[in-house]
């Protein structure tokens, strides 16, 4: 099993200092939050399944309406983007204390192995959840070529 080491980016920096503290001046500048207490940005989770005549996929994009959803399927690339819209209020009798709000996209893409029959495919979006199911295009095979 390979060892994963973190990536620094000033480690070349590190060996140049003459003064050896240099290192700890932006040791976790990344890792540290910008904004402490902010919501992070909603992120879409999938599952990607295979059978003999289809893919189906699974995306988790809860607190959105089905028509913000939106899937395009350009051969093998499929492409799901979804537009997000949240916002929080507390009020205590009728002064507001506090409010937040989020407008964003999020979205992913990515390649299957075979390319997909768009006139076939079908998606519905039940409790947060996006079930698509792409067919896969017959006579789709990749094909060995000989060198001569």
């Amino acid at each position: 099993m390979a060892n994963i080491a973190r990536f620094d980016p000033f480690n070349e920096l590190t060996r140049l200092d003459p003064f050896g503290d240099f290192d700890n001046l932006f040791k976790g500048f990344v890792m540290r939050p910008v904004f402490q207490g902010a919501t992070p940005a909603p992120q879409m989770k999938l599952d990607v399944t295979e059978d003999d005549k289809a893919y189906t996929i699974k995306a988790e994009i809860p607190g959105v309406k089905k028509e913000d959803i939106h899937i395009s399927v350009d051969g093998n690339l499929v492409s799901i983007s979804a537009e997000v819209k949240k916002e929080t209020e507390k009020k205590e009798g009728k002064k507001v204390v506090h409010s937040e709000r989020y407008f964003g996209q999020v979205s992913r893409s990515f390649t299957l192995a075979k390319e997909v029959e768009q006139a076939t495919s079908s998606a519905k979006y039940t409790d947060g959840v996006l079930e698509a199911v792409l067919p896969k295009k017959q006579g789709t095979e990749a094909k060995q070529i000989s060198v001569s």
